[in-house]
């Protein structure tokens, strides 16, 4: 392996940028071209299958069979064109990625032959093996049946040769089994609360959409040295390494240039994210060095998901053909920044507004107020549960550590809308609810124009916060499939404003004035829910201690967090708002628990052989050239001489020794850790052992890799170092 990495080092770093062909047209002309979209719709349909369809999607309806094979009929030939010739149920099963299962356009045309079709059925419902999907106990293994159903709201698109059509995956006993069922519940659910709620203000108000913006950083490592990493390769991160003498102190990699090969990569990214309707829009270098981001512009929360999930697929193919690998992972390296998934939540009404921004008027503004206030109190009420809702065996690395959001959530609203808040608490009516206008800052240099501030200021260490009109959930990792913390969080906040509503118009039905009601639920939402505001700095120790008294949920094990889906008042939320049931929710922590057992112990098994088989036989041939050169020193040199020239080697040799004894006790202790977990009975005590017994010697384990990494000579050390992995060349 050592020669391998040697002679790949040099190779890998200095490839030129891969050319990628432009395409002559604007963007505009080829964006969307393999979206199945209302566009291609309203050519390839009749135009009563088209009306609808258009209806049903916009209003939340079923389709009837008959339309639907109608659709198909269209889809079909609009696919066939574009050169598709197979089609799949693309679905979000458990595992966190997306799923398929690839079915030709044939069928026997009793002549001997066949004939291309796709009809309603197909479209609408299928039934792949269920079986060997995560189902947490609702399924066993010998029950295999499963259906995935046509998801009409997000549009069908071709990759490659296959028509891919979004649908949801169900058991044969209803059961959700993916993450678009609930995702899809909650964002019905929040749509029928907040329209409620919207109506209080505006009677034009028939829908609510919950609108997503998310940023998705990644690293990227060359090829050849990701080959030569075995923890790269079956973990996604470097279970060993130590930090390189320059990494991110010089913050010089922030929005810097972009390495050109990595630009030509971004460019072949975008433009096959246009050609399938994902608008991606931002691209830049992050903090750390190898680390970067793209963002798109908003759109409705379950169609960027499945455009965030389809963009993950998509770097991963356009990576390999620029020589690349795409990492994922929340902490792929340590001692630098981590990547997360910022999901920028906001909700707006069908006339227009968004609910998140102030406005111009008494009426506009405690609208904006009114709604603020019931987030804050759903955060607050839930925080243990949105904690839970973004945590896993991978993310748990990045919490807290390198500007990644602190394992506790609260929310940043900002010196703006901390101001309006208290007055709001002691208003004695809505006319008091006021916003200073926006100032703007002059630098007195005649060629630059005034900047106009926004209403709040911007805190990274927040993992919830206000930023403008949307809410960043910065907490969100970046390999999650979104849906986790959204469906969380649409389902707190809904009924948050379900309740909410209902107190309002009881009041009012007892004869009290609906804005005088209004204003005093919203004062008490603001007093009740002040201990989940913090404008502050959210890494410091003193936070720590003042969110433990505040009462806000200050856990840092994944597996003890998952416990909060089972709070009776989780569960409670969950059913009423029927995003969830009890059976789903177990089932779903039981995947949990199980998936964070499984990639710990994938993590510890790859580990012990690298330190076994590599580090160890790296670390032993070195102190065997030291000894070498110990024994013909004191036969070229006599007395105290020899002594004083082959001392600090001798202190090699030892420390040497010591680390290897460590790290062979580490591995033996590791392994029979994760044997005792291993026979324990429930998946839950299987996690907490992993996290509790199996994970600090794996740290140990890496302590003493890292220090004989810098004793180790480097033409004997086995694996491509950070300082190699982390610099493109």
């Amino acid at each position: 392996m050592s020669n391998l990495r040697f002679k790949s080092v040099e190779e890998a770093t200095a490839r030129k940028a891969v050319k990628v062909e432009l395409p002559k047209e604007r963007v505009e002309a080829y964006y969307a071209r393999q979206v199945f979209n209302r566009q291609r719709m309203f050519e390839y349909l009749p135009k009563e299958t088209y009306d609808a369809l258009v209806e049903a999607i916009d209003n939340r309806k079923p389709l009837s069979r008959e339309l639907a094979d109608s659709v198909a009929e269209g889809m079909k030939r609009w696919a066939l064109e574009n050169g598709a010739r197979h089609y799949t149920h693309w679905f979000h099963p458990l595992t966190g990625s997306t799923a398929e299962k690839h079915d030709a356009f044939i069928e026997h045309d009793g002549k001997g032959g066949v004939v291309e079709k796709f009809s309603g059925k197909l479209l609408v419902q299928q039934e792949p093996d269920a079986s060997s999907f995560p189902s947490g106990g609702i399924r066993n293994t010998f029950e295999a049946r499963g259906y995935s159903a046509w998801d009409i709201s997000s549009p069908a698109f071709i990759v490659d040769n296959t028509l891919c059509i979004p649908t949801v995956f169900v058991s044969y006993t209803g059961e959700s089994l993916d993450y678009k069922t609930p995702l899809l519940r909650s964002l019905n659910s929040i749509d029928k609360a907040a329209t409620r709620v919207a109506r209080f203000f505006n009677d034009d108000v028939k829908h609510v959409i919950c609108n997503l913006g998310w940023e998705q950083e990644y690293f990227l490592v060359d090829e050849a040295l990701y080959a030569a990493r075995p923890d790269l390769v079956m973990t996604g991160r470097t279970l060993m390494g130590h930090e390189s003498a320059k990494n991110q102190q010089l913050e010089d990699h922030y929005f810097g240039s972009i390495p050109s090969r990595v630009e030509a990569f971004m460019l072949e990214l975008e433009l096959e994210a246009h050609k399938l309707g994902i608008p991606a829009k931002t691209r830049h270098n992050e903090v750390a060095p190898n680390q970067f981001e793209i963002a798109p512009i908003f759109e409705e929360a379950n169609l960027a998901n499945d455009h965030n999930l389809l963009l993950m697929s998509l770097m991963e193919e356009v990576a390999r053909r620029h020589n690349f690998r795409v990492l994922l992972h929340e902490k792929p390296f340590a001692g630098i920044n981590g990547s997360g998934k910022h999901n920028n939540w906001s909700l707006g009404t069908d006339t227009g507004i968004l609910l998140f921004a102030p406005g111009k008027n008494d009426h506009d503004n405690f609208r904006f107020v009114t709604f603020v206030a019931n987030v804050m109190a759903a955060v607050y009420r839930h925080n243990g549960l949105l904690k839970a809702s973004i945590v896993n065996a991978t993310n748990q690395h990045r919490l807290g550590a390198n500007e990644a959001p602190p394992a506790i959530i609260s929310m940043f609203l900002g010196s703006a809308v901390s101001s309006i808040l208290d007055r709001v608490e002691k208003a004695d009516s809505i006319s008091a609810i006021t916003f200073d206008g926006k100032e703007n800052i002059c630098l007195d240099i005649a060629q630059i124009p005034e900047l106009t501030l926004d209403n709040t200021d911007r805190n990274r260490t927040s993992p919830f916060a206000f930023t403008g009109n949307r809410f960043e959930y910065r907490a969100v990792g970046s390999s999650a499939n979104n849906a986790s913390a959204l469906i969380a969080l649409n389902a707190a906040v809904a009924a948050q404003l379900d309740d909410f509503a209902s107190t309002v118009e009881a009041r009012v039905a007892a004869g009290e004035d609906r804005d005088a009601v209004m204003l005093d639920e919203v004062k008490k939402l603001i007093r009740d829910s002040k201990a989940i505001h913090f404008d502050g700095n959210g890494y410091s120790d003193e936070w720590k201690e003042e969110a433990a008294r505040r009462g806000l949920d200050v856990e840092t094990s994944a597996p003890l967090m998952y416990d909060r889906y089972m709070l009776p008042q989780s569960v409670e939320m969950f059913e009423k708002t029927g995003v969830l049931s009890r059976k789903e929710i177990e089932a779903r922590n039981e995947v949990k628990w199980e998936m964070f057992t499984k990639k710990i112990q994938i993590e510890s098994r790859v580990l012990g052989d690298l330190a076994i088989n590599h580090v160890i036989p790296a670390a032993v041939r070195y102190q065997s050239l030291l000894l070498d050169n110990v024994y013909k020193i004191q036969q070229l040199f006599k007395g105290s001489k020899a002594d004083s020239i082959s001392a600090q080697d001798l202190g090699n040799i030892e420390a040497i020794s010591d680390h290897v004894s460590a790290i062979k006790s580490g591995v033996e202790n590791m392994v029979n850790a994760r044997k005792h977990a291993n026979h324990l009975g429930s998946e839950r005590e299987k996690a907490i052992a992993y996290h509790d017994d199996v994970c600090p010697y794996m740290e140990q384990i890496r302590y003493h890799i890292d220090k004989l990494e810098l004793m180790v000579d480097n033409e004997i050390w086995p694996l491509p170092k950070y300082r190699e992995l982390l610099f493109v060349r």
